[in-house]
Protein backbone atom coordinates (compact mmCIF):
# COMPACT_ATOMS: atom_id res chain seq x y z
CA UNK A 1 0.00 0.00 0.00
CA UNK A 2 1.66 3.64 -0.69
CA UNK A 3 1.29 5.82 1.78
CA UNK A 4 1.15 9.44 0.53
CA UNK A 5 2.50 12.43 1.99
CA UNK A 6 2.32 16.29 1.84
CA UNK A 7 4.12 17.89 -1.42
CA UNK A 8 4.93 21.25 0.12
CA UNK A 9 6.25 22.55 -3.29
CA UNK A 10 2.98 22.31 -5.36
CA UNK A 11 0.13 21.23 -3.13
CA UNK A 12 -1.45 17.74 -3.23
CA UNK A 13 0.50 14.89 -2.13
CA UNK A 14 2.98 12.34 -3.47
CA UNK A 15 3.43 9.06 -2.22
CA UNK A 16 6.53 7.67 -0.12
CA UNK A 17 7.90 6.33 -3.24
CA UNK A 18 7.92 9.45 -4.93
CA UNK A 19 9.79 10.85 -1.90
CA UNK A 20 11.93 8.26 -1.47
CA UNK A 21 13.29 8.71 -5.30
CA UNK A 22 13.96 12.42 -4.38
CA UNK A 23 15.77 11.87 -1.65
CA UNK A 24 17.87 9.41 -3.62
CA UNK A 25 18.64 12.58 -6.10
CA UNK A 26 18.37 15.37 -4.20
CA UNK A 27 21.76 17.02 -4.50
CA UNK A 28 21.41 20.10 -6.62
CA UNK A 29 24.08 18.85 -9.38
CA UNK A 30 22.64 20.81 -11.87
CA UNK A 31 24.59 24.30 -11.36
CA UNK A 32 28.05 22.40 -10.40
CA UNK A 33 29.67 22.20 -13.43
CA UNK A 34 33.15 21.05 -13.07
CA UNK A 35 32.51 18.39 -10.83
CA UNK A 36 31.53 15.17 -11.55
CA UNK A 37 28.00 13.43 -9.27
CA UNK A 38 29.22 12.43 -6.18
CA UNK A 39 25.93 10.12 -5.85
CA UNK A 40 26.92 6.16 -5.47
CA UNK A 41 24.04 5.34 -7.92
CA UNK A 42 23.78 7.35 -10.64
CA UNK A 43 20.13 7.25 -12.18
CA UNK A 44 20.28 8.25 -15.63
CA UNK A 45 17.00 8.73 -17.67
CA UNK A 46 17.76 8.54 -22.04
CA UNK A 47 15.83 10.83 -23.89
CA UNK A 48 14.95 10.85 -27.58
CA UNK A 49 12.34 10.67 -30.37
CA UNK A 50 10.78 7.21 -31.07
CA UNK A 51 13.09 5.10 -33.87
CA UNK A 52 16.22 7.72 -33.17
CA UNK A 53 17.85 4.98 -31.96
CA UNK A 54 17.70 4.96 -27.62
CA UNK A 55 17.62 1.11 -27.59
CA UNK A 56 20.29 0.09 -29.55
CA UNK A 57 22.59 2.71 -28.03
CA UNK A 58 21.08 2.15 -24.90
CA UNK A 59 21.55 -1.79 -25.30
CA UNK A 60 25.70 -1.58 -25.97
CA UNK A 61 26.10 1.53 -23.70
CA UNK A 62 24.70 -0.79 -20.59
CA UNK A 63 26.98 -3.99 -21.94
CA UNK A 64 30.20 -1.78 -22.54
CA UNK A 65 29.97 -0.41 -18.91
CA UNK A 66 29.12 -3.86 -17.51
CA UNK A 67 32.66 -4.73 -19.31
CA UNK A 68 33.88 -1.99 -17.64
CA UNK A 69 33.60 -3.79 -14.36
CA UNK A 70 30.18 -1.26 -13.25
CA UNK A 71 27.01 -3.23 -12.43
CA UNK A 72 24.64 -1.96 -14.58
CA UNK A 73 20.79 -2.06 -14.50
CA UNK A 74 19.09 -0.96 -17.71
CA UNK A 75 15.09 -0.23 -17.47
CA UNK A 76 13.05 0.06 -20.28
CA UNK A 77 10.09 2.18 -19.73
CA UNK A 78 8.95 2.59 -23.52
CA UNK A 79 5.42 0.68 -24.00
CA UNK A 80 6.85 -1.32 -27.03
CA UNK A 81 9.40 -2.70 -24.57
CA UNK A 82 11.91 -3.10 -27.00
CA UNK A 83 14.77 -1.47 -24.91
CA UNK A 84 15.85 -4.82 -23.87
CA UNK A 85 15.84 -7.11 -27.41
CA UNK A 86 19.14 -6.01 -28.59
CA UNK A 87 20.84 -7.27 -24.59
CA UNK A 88 19.22 -10.78 -25.08
CA UNK A 89 19.57 -11.18 -29.10
CA UNK A 90 15.87 -10.35 -30.17
CA UNK A 91 13.99 -12.30 -27.48
CA UNK A 92 11.39 -10.68 -25.43
CA UNK A 93 11.89 -10.03 -21.90
CA UNK A 94 8.53 -10.58 -20.11
CA UNK A 95 7.21 -6.93 -18.87
CA UNK A 96 6.32 -6.13 -14.71
CA UNK A 97 3.53 -5.08 -15.81
CA UNK A 98 1.79 -8.08 -17.65
CA UNK A 99 3.89 -10.59 -15.46
CA UNK A 100 2.44 -8.66 -12.29
CA UNK A 101 -1.32 -8.81 -13.87
CA UNK A 102 -1.01 -12.43 -14.31
CA UNK A 103 0.22 -13.20 -11.19
CA UNK A 104 -2.49 -11.71 -9.42
CA UNK A 105 -4.94 -13.62 -11.11
CA UNK A 106 -3.25 -16.43 -10.14
CA UNK A 107 -2.90 -15.10 -6.20
CA UNK A 108 1.07 -14.84 -6.49
CA UNK A 109 3.56 -12.80 -5.90
CA UNK A 110 6.11 -11.31 -8.73
CA UNK A 111 9.68 -12.35 -7.82
CA UNK A 112 12.91 -10.58 -9.24
CA UNK A 113 13.72 -13.45 -11.29
CA UNK A 114 9.95 -13.30 -12.68
CA UNK A 115 11.00 -9.85 -14.52
CA UNK A 116 14.82 -9.58 -14.34
CA UNK A 117 17.46 -10.65 -16.62
CA UNK A 118 21.23 -10.42 -16.97
CA UNK A 119 23.63 -11.08 -19.87
CA UNK A 120 26.78 -10.24 -20.07
CA UNK A 121 27.26 -8.84 -16.51
CA UNK A 122 24.16 -6.28 -17.55
CA UNK A 123 20.65 -6.52 -15.49
CA UNK A 124 17.82 -5.50 -16.93
CA UNK A 125 13.83 -4.97 -17.18
CA UNK A 126 11.27 -4.08 -19.08
CA UNK A 127 8.03 -2.30 -17.48
CA UNK A 128 6.16 -2.42 -20.49
CA UNK A 129 2.59 -0.74 -20.57
CA UNK A 130 -1.18 -1.22 -21.88
CA UNK A 131 -2.50 -2.65 -25.30
CA UNK A 132 -3.57 0.23 -27.68
CA UNK A 133 -6.33 1.65 -26.96
CA UNK A 134 -6.47 -0.34 -23.26
CA UNK A 135 -5.08 1.96 -20.98
CA UNK A 136 -2.46 5.07 -20.15
CA UNK A 137 0.88 4.54 -21.42
CA UNK A 138 2.27 7.11 -18.59
CA UNK A 139 -0.41 5.41 -15.85
CA UNK A 140 1.83 1.97 -16.61
CA UNK A 141 5.17 3.65 -15.98
CA UNK A 142 3.71 5.00 -12.83
CA UNK A 143 2.45 1.59 -11.52
CA UNK A 144 5.60 -0.42 -12.72
CA UNK A 145 8.04 2.13 -10.80
CA UNK A 146 5.80 1.61 -7.55
CA UNK A 147 5.92 -2.55 -8.46
CA UNK A 148 10.01 -1.71 -8.71
CA UNK A 149 9.39 -0.33 -5.19
CA UNK A 150 7.72 -3.66 -3.77
CA UNK A 151 10.94 -5.73 -5.04
CA UNK A 152 12.87 -4.20 -3.22
CA UNK A 153 14.65 -0.82 -6.05
CA UNK A 154 15.97 0.98 -3.06
CA UNK A 155 18.20 -1.90 -1.45
CA UNK A 156 19.79 -2.60 -4.91
CA UNK A 157 23.17 -2.21 -5.57
CA UNK A 158 24.24 -0.98 -8.47
CA UNK A 159 26.72 2.01 -10.00
CA UNK A 160 24.12 2.84 -13.09
CA UNK A 161 20.49 2.69 -13.45
CA UNK A 162 19.83 3.66 -17.03
CA UNK A 163 16.01 4.62 -18.03
CA UNK A 164 15.04 4.39 -21.32
CA UNK A 165 11.79 7.36 -21.94
CA UNK A 166 10.01 8.32 -25.22
CA UNK A 167 10.96 11.71 -25.67
CA UNK A 168 7.72 12.62 -27.47
CA UNK A 169 5.37 11.27 -24.98
CA UNK A 170 5.13 14.53 -22.44
CA UNK A 171 2.37 12.86 -20.46
CA UNK A 172 1.91 11.68 -17.00
CA UNK A 173 4.62 8.87 -16.07
CA UNK A 174 6.91 9.46 -19.09
CA UNK A 175 8.03 12.80 -17.60
CA UNK A 176 8.29 11.01 -14.18
CA UNK A 177 12.44 11.37 -13.82
CA UNK A 178 12.24 14.91 -14.71
CA UNK A 179 9.35 16.36 -12.83
CA UNK A 180 10.14 14.37 -9.84
CA UNK A 181 13.50 14.51 -9.43
CA UNK A 182 13.84 10.38 -10.21
CA UNK A 183 17.22 11.03 -11.76
CA UNK A 184 20.03 12.86 -11.45
CA UNK A 185 20.55 13.54 -14.36
CA UNK A 186 19.55 13.27 -18.41
CA UNK A 187 21.09 12.46 -21.47
CA UNK A 188 18.79 13.51 -24.90
CA UNK A 189 19.67 10.91 -28.05
CA UNK A 190 19.14 12.45 -31.05
CA UNK A 191 20.22 12.90 -35.25
CA UNK A 192 20.75 15.44 -37.85
CA UNK A 193 16.72 15.50 -37.83
CA UNK A 194 14.15 18.58 -37.30
CA UNK A 195 11.80 15.69 -35.84
CA UNK A 196 14.75 14.38 -33.23
CA UNK A 197 15.82 17.49 -32.21
CA UNK A 198 12.09 19.21 -31.88
CA UNK A 199 11.62 16.20 -29.59
CA UNK A 200 15.60 16.96 -27.68
CA UNK A 201 14.54 20.81 -27.56
CA UNK A 202 11.19 19.86 -25.73
CA UNK A 203 12.94 17.83 -23.22
CA UNK A 204 15.34 20.41 -22.46
CA UNK A 205 13.15 22.63 -22.05
CA UNK A 206 11.09 20.43 -19.51
CA UNK A 207 14.28 20.19 -17.74
CA UNK A 208 14.52 23.97 -17.57
CA UNK A 209 10.97 24.54 -16.60
CA UNK A 210 11.15 21.91 -13.46
CA UNK A 211 14.40 23.93 -12.52
CA UNK A 212 12.51 27.02 -12.28
CA UNK A 213 10.00 24.95 -9.67
CA UNK A 214 13.00 23.91 -7.56
CA UNK A 215 13.80 20.45 -9.50
CA UNK A 216 17.03 19.21 -9.38
CA UNK A 217 17.27 17.14 -12.77
CA UNK A 218 20.38 18.44 -15.30
CA UNK A 219 21.09 17.47 -18.95
CA UNK A 220 24.43 15.49 -19.16
CA UNK A 221 24.91 15.93 -22.90
CA UNK A 222 23.69 14.38 -26.04
CA UNK A 223 24.51 11.38 -28.22
CA UNK A 224 24.07 11.80 -31.88
CA UNK A 225 23.11 8.74 -33.38
CA UNK A 226 23.31 8.37 -37.33
CA UNK A 227 25.58 10.55 -37.71
CA UNK A 228 25.98 11.86 -41.25
CA UNK A 229 28.72 14.68 -40.64
CA UNK A 230 26.05 16.96 -41.66
CA UNK A 231 26.17 19.31 -38.23
CA UNK A 232 22.62 20.23 -37.13
CA UNK A 233 22.71 18.13 -34.15
CA UNK A 234 25.97 19.27 -33.01
CA UNK A 235 25.26 22.85 -33.96
CA UNK A 236 22.12 22.37 -31.46
CA UNK A 237 24.15 20.82 -28.36
CA UNK A 238 26.53 23.97 -29.05
CA UNK A 239 22.97 26.39 -29.30
CA UNK A 240 21.16 25.12 -25.88
CA UNK A 241 24.97 24.71 -23.99
CA UNK A 242 25.09 21.25 -23.50
CA UNK A 243 27.93 18.48 -24.89
CA UNK A 244 27.99 15.68 -27.53
CA UNK A 245 29.08 12.94 -25.17
CA UNK A 246 29.80 10.62 -28.53
CA UNK A 247 28.53 10.90 -32.42
CA UNK A 248 27.49 7.40 -33.80
CA UNK A 249 28.54 7.27 -37.60
CA UNK A 250 25.41 6.17 -39.65
CA UNK A 251 27.13 3.15 -40.57
CA UNK A 252 25.98 0.05 -42.80
CA UNK A 253 27.74 -2.11 -40.73
CA UNK A 254 25.74 -0.83 -37.23
CA UNK A 255 22.57 -0.99 -39.05
CA UNK A 256 22.84 -4.35 -40.17
CA UNK A 257 24.44 -5.32 -36.83
CA UNK A 258 21.40 -3.84 -35.05
CA UNK A 259 19.24 -5.57 -37.22
CA UNK A 260 20.66 -8.96 -36.30
CA UNK A 261 20.72 -8.03 -32.66
CA UNK A 262 24.42 -7.91 -32.29
CA UNK A 263 25.85 -6.42 -29.53
CA UNK A 264 28.85 -4.03 -30.55
CA UNK A 265 29.26 -2.24 -27.54
CA UNK A 266 32.34 -4.76 -26.12
CA UNK A 267 35.51 -4.56 -27.27
CA UNK A 268 35.83 -7.18 -29.45
CA UNK A 269 33.94 -5.26 -32.22
CA UNK A 270 35.70 -2.77 -34.57
CA UNK A 271 33.22 -0.45 -32.69
CA UNK A 272 33.91 -1.29 -28.71
CA UNK A 273 36.51 1.78 -28.32
CA UNK A 274 33.46 4.53 -29.51
CA UNK A 275 31.39 2.73 -26.80
CA UNK A 276 33.94 2.72 -24.20
CA UNK A 277 34.73 6.50 -24.66
CA UNK A 278 30.50 7.03 -24.63
CA UNK A 279 30.94 4.93 -21.20
CA UNK A 280 33.90 7.15 -19.87
CA UNK A 281 31.54 10.75 -20.46
CA UNK A 282 28.46 9.39 -19.27
CA UNK A 283 30.43 8.37 -16.02
CA UNK A 284 31.80 11.93 -14.99
CA UNK A 285 29.80 13.98 -17.25
CA UNK A 286 27.80 16.65 -14.84
CA UNK A 287 24.30 17.35 -15.09
CA UNK A 288 23.84 21.06 -16.83
CA UNK A 289 20.86 23.38 -17.19
CA UNK A 290 20.11 23.67 -20.81
CA UNK A 291 18.35 26.70 -22.85
CA UNK A 292 16.17 25.63 -24.71
CA UNK A 293 15.13 27.10 -28.27
CA UNK A 294 12.40 28.71 -29.71
CA UNK A 295 10.31 27.06 -32.23
CA UNK A 296 12.50 29.68 -34.71
CA UNK A 297 15.70 29.20 -33.27
CA UNK A 298 15.23 25.55 -33.76
CA UNK A 299 14.71 25.89 -37.44
CA UNK A 300 17.52 28.30 -37.75
CA UNK A 301 20.13 25.34 -37.36
CA UNK A 302 18.13 24.36 -40.71
CA UNK A 303 18.66 25.41 -44.58
CA UNK A 304 15.19 27.61 -44.57
CA UNK A 305 14.26 26.07 -48.08
CA UNK A 306 14.48 22.85 -46.39
CA UNK A 307 12.40 23.52 -43.49
CA UNK A 308 10.16 25.99 -44.71
CA UNK A 309 11.59 28.44 -42.05
CA UNK A 310 10.99 31.33 -44.56
CA UNK A 311 7.40 30.74 -44.71
CA UNK A 312 5.78 33.86 -43.67
CA UNK A 313 2.67 33.40 -41.79
CA UNK A 314 -1.12 34.87 -43.56
CA UNK A 315 -3.73 35.53 -41.50
CA UNK A 316 -7.14 33.91 -42.94
CA UNK A 317 -10.03 36.38 -42.89
CA UNK A 318 -13.63 35.29 -41.69
CA UNK A 319 -15.04 35.19 -45.79
CA UNK A 320 -12.02 31.96 -46.02
CA UNK A 321 -13.62 30.55 -43.29
CA UNK A 322 -17.04 30.48 -44.39
CA UNK A 323 -16.00 29.49 -48.00
CA UNK A 324 -19.08 29.13 -50.04
CA UNK A 325 -21.16 29.95 -47.26
CA UNK A 326 -20.01 33.81 -47.02
CA UNK A 327 -22.29 36.32 -47.27
CA UNK A 328 -22.19 40.06 -46.84
CA UNK A 329 -23.73 40.99 -43.28
CA UNK A 330 -25.22 44.35 -42.90
CA UNK A 331 -23.26 46.60 -40.55
CA UNK A 332 -24.97 47.53 -37.48
CA UNK A 333 -22.76 50.73 -37.31
CA UNK A 334 -24.40 54.41 -37.25
CA UNK A 335 -23.00 56.42 -39.74
CA UNK A 336 -23.98 60.29 -38.87
CA UNK A 337 -23.99 62.83 -42.14
CA UNK A 338 -21.05 65.80 -41.82
CA UNK A 339 -22.71 68.62 -40.56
Amino acid sequence: MTTDIPNLKGGGTISEFDQRLRDEANEDLADIIHDAPTSKTQIIAIYGKGGIGKSFTLANLSHMMAEQGKRVLLIGCDPKSDTTSLLFGGKACPTIIETSTRKKLAGEEVKIGDVCFKRGGVFAMELGGPEVGRGCGGRGIIHGFELLEKLGFHDWDFDYVLLDFLGDVVCGGFGLPIARDMAQKVILVASNDLQSLYVANNVCSAVEYFRKLGGNVGVAGLVINKDDGSGEAAAFAKAVDIPVLAAIPQDDDLRKKSANYQIVGTMQSQWGALFAALGDEVAVAPPVRPNPLTQDGLLDLFDASETGGNVTLEPATDADMRGKNAMPVESLEVIYDAV
